[in-house]
């Protein structure tokens, strides 16, 4: 079961972005910026733990996954740490996956040759 609720969850948020790639001119860079702020959004009002507990990795891997994980990081400095906290919660919640692509982004250019799309 838990494999269908992350194919559902996972699948839907596909669906959305390919939407938005076919029928908008919105740039790719754009769109991510639209996830990422979508899943803060959504943790804020509340709406997103909901799909997390629902879809598991299908919730958790997108870029709104990376979101949620931002909001949830900030969430649990303010309150260790008060106000302050969110300004580093979210970035500490998210180090290692931040850290992750910048190292093997930079590994996959090493081993392959970069070029501009023409």
């Amino acid at each position: 079961m838990n494999y269908l609720g992350a194919f559902i969850v996972g699948g839907l948020i596909c669906v959305v972005g390919q939407i938005l790639l076919s029928k908008t001119n919105l740039t790719p860079g754009r769109i991510l910026v639209i996830f990422v702020t979508a899943g803060v959004l959504l943790t804020a009002v509340g709406l997103y733990e909901p799909l997390v507990e629902f879809g598991g990795a299908g919730a958790e891997v997108p870029l709104t996954g990376f979101g949620y994980a931002l909001a949830k990081g900030a969430f649990k400095a303010v309150d260790e740490s008060g106000i302050l906290g969110a300004l580093s919660g979210g970035v500490v919640a998210t180090a290692a996956g931040i850290a992750s692509a910048v190292i093997f982004g930079y590994i996959v250019a090493l081993i392959f040759k970069p070029k501009t799309k023409k």
